[in-house]
């Protein structure tokens, strides 16, 4: 049995101002207009014989974003793991093998980021059964993207001795300069590493056991002390923030003497930064080489990216750019220095802005809401509840709040004093009727509902942060 494991972690910071730390771009519809990446990666493995229903591995913050859209493409059962802690592949996938094995101590992990686009599925699934040759045989098999052109961005694979249905590796290469990927192109053996691995669980944990015993003693650990949240298997934070922040790469394939790789050429992009998006979707217009999205309008512009996401956008008479726009950030940068974006999200991580972490709308289990104006004193709010869902029953210390519905019903629940839970009343909103929120009052929404519930909320005070919340109860277990 091929038990998937896709990867969902990293903030795709590159990919600035779309991605973001709270909604980077696995979540993203930047391939496809109607999936996200992490949904197409979930929707490959259909045509991956003998693949069951995926496990992914998240970190807290993205839990119910990656349940919500693996429901929203069919995938009820799937496994949600949860990282306490950033560790890297390494540690990650240690949890991964060791879930697996409870199931079925034969089973495979096939090991995919959830950020990647292949094009080709069908020269995918053919790769994935020639490496499953070489999984059973007990090696650990990593997937080489066969290049195309002299990419500085990516690492090399060289490849060895030929095998069955691959080659053993003889070294991982880190990212050269142009004058080495141009030689390794020219050679002919040398590979894009993709990231993409599959191997026994019970081979890539006696390899951690013989390279990096102390990951996998950590991650026992984290594993034995393991609590059950709803859909959620959540790892023991002590035990797992011992481990090396390391890679799969470091930790065991550099060393180990059963790594093979199986070329591939299936139409693969990590999607790393926007030069790697144009690159990928350039061809949609082969006389200019520019690529739109959203609202755009263009004159005598070549070799573009043009990204609206709330506004027109119009370009004249430029060349070679990346435009990204947003409706609280816009990026300008040229298209060959996209891999610096990075440096600007740094900065403003270092500046305290919270625009490296956020968008305007901000997504929680019960649905989302959009910041339309904040001042210092009042904060008006588009909030959209999805049929069934519920906010927390709680209060807050520093503000008060007036909600007007546009759409649906709204379920009110609301107390008496501050702070008071001992008399609650509960009542119905319908569309144009409103009520007020006084400061310190213990109150929750829901929508009964089978349509979106939308309202209007203003909060008015002295202090309007997200932090300013006593939750009394929560559907979704937060504190």
């Amino acid at each position: 049995m091929i038990l998937p494991v896709i990867l969902s972690g990293g903030s795709g910071s590159r990919l600035w101002p779309v991605s973001r730390e709270h909604y980077p771009k696995q979540f993203l519809n930047l391939h496809k207009d109607d999936v996200s990446l992490l949904q197409e990666a979930a929707l490959r493995l259909k045509d991956v014989a003998n693949a069951g229903a995926p496990m992914i591995v998240c970190n807290e913050e993205h839990r119910f974003l990656v349940a919500e859209q693996m429901q929203q493409v069919g995938f009820k059962g799937s496994q949600i793991i949860l990282e306490p802690c950033g560790r890297n592949t390494a540690p990650a996938l240690a949890i991964a093998a060791l879930a697996a094995i409870e199931v079925n101590v034969e089973a495979e992990l096939l090991v995919m980021p959830a950020d990647h686009v292949i094009k080709n599925v069908t020269a995918f699934s053919d790769a994935v059964e020639k490496g499953h040759t070489l999984s059973q045989q007990g090696k650990l098999v990593t997937f080489g993207i066969t290049p195309a052109s002299p990419h500085t961005g990516y690492g090399y694979i060289k490849r060895g001795s030929v095998l069955s249905e691959g080659f053993a590796v003889e070294a991982f290469v880190e990212k050269p300069d142009l004058a080495a990927a141009e030689s390794y192109l020219k050679s002919g053996d040398y590979l894009w590493n993709s990231g993409i691995f599959l191997f026994k669980a019970s081979s890539y944990l006696e390899a951690l056991k013989q390279y990096a015993p102390d990951i996998l003693t950590s991650c026992q650990a984290a594993y034995q002390a393991r609590t059950e949240d709803m859909d959620f298997l959540r790892i023991e934070e002590a035990s797992f923030a011992q481990c090396r922040n390391e890679s799969i790469d470091y930790a065991v394939m550099e060393h180990t003497k059963q790594a093979a790789v199986v070329p591939m050429s299936p139409g693969w992009s990590d999607i790393g930064a926007w030069d790697a998006l144009h690159e990928l979707r350039s061809s949609e217009d082969k006389q200019s080489g520019n690529v739109v999205h959203g609202d755009v309008m263009l004159h005598e512009t070549q070799s573009s990216l043009v990204y609206s996401d709330s506004r027109l956008v119009a370009a004249v008479g430029v060349k070679d750019l990346i435009i990204v726009e947003t409706d609280d950030a816009v990026l300008v940068a040229d298209r060959h220095q996209a891999q610096d974006t990075k440096l600007i999200v740094n900065a403003l991580k270092a500046a305290g802005r919270k625009e490296f972490q956020s968008h305007q709308q901000v997504y929680r289990p019960w649905g989302h809401y959009r910041t339309m104006v904040l001042t210092d004193s009042f904060q008006v709010k588009e909030i959209v509840v999805n049929p069934g869902g519920k906010l927390s029953l709680q209060m807050h210390h520093h503000r008060a709040e007036h909600w007007v519905v546009v759409q649906g019903t709204a379920q009110v629940t609301q107390g008496e004093g501050h702070g008071d839970i001992s008399k609650l009343r509960s009542f119905l909103l319908s569309e144009d009727e409103s009520t007020y929120i006084p400061l310190g009052t213990v109150h929750r929404l829901e929508n009964p509902g089978v349509i979106p519930l939308k309202l209007i909320e203003v909060q008015t005070g002295s202090y309007l942060g997200e932090d300013d919340i006593v939750r009394y109860n929560d559907k979704y277990g937060r504190e």
